[in-house]
């Protein structure tokens, strides 16, 4: 898909269409603003909607596909879509690794600290927040996590 936008634009207009949807409840398979969004949903919704991927849908996946099944579905969409990069910058993609497959995912925000916009079905909402005050997230950035980027060449 092509837009117009530069890559800087790219990366900005991502990172405010996620923040639009913070506050968002947290709600399995929803990508409706205000109403009920996922964490794989939330991608969908903005990368689709700023018109940097094509369209598509996941749909539908359980909540626990992760913990039975060794398909790697999440990540299997994202590098359809972009590529694996070491050092993420704003807009690119965090996924980490729950049960056997990468099943969570959300939007770097800030690289430096790490900020992440994420669906976070604990949190029971879209927050934004520093990984570092994640205990649960922040030890996997090491151990079970990868960056992913529109726009970043492989590394």
């Amino acid at each position: 898909m092509t837009t117009t936008m530069t890559e800087a634009e790219g990366r900005a207009a991502v990172v405010a269409a996620a923040r639009a949807w913070i506050g968002t409840p947290y709600q399995h398979m929803a990508d409706i603003k205000g109403a009920g969004v996922d964490c794989a949903m939330i991608l969908v919704r903005v990368y689709c909607d700023l018109g940097l991927v094509e369209p598509f849908d996941p749909r539908p996946y359980t909540r626990d596909w992760m913990l039975h099944k060794s398909d790697e579905k999440y990540l299997g969409f994202l590098l359809a879509r972009a590529r694996i990069v070491k050092s993420p910058k704003a807009g690119d993609v965090i996924l980490f690794r729950f049960g056997r497959c990468f099943a969570h995912g959300g939007i770097v925000t800030v690289p430096d600290p790490l900020t992440i916009l994420h669906a976070y079905a604990p949190y029971r909402g879209v927050v934004e927040e520093e990984l570092s005050r994640n205990p649960e997230l922040a030890d996997r950035v090491d151990t079970g996590a990868i960056f992913a980027s529109y726009w970043g060449s492989a590394e």
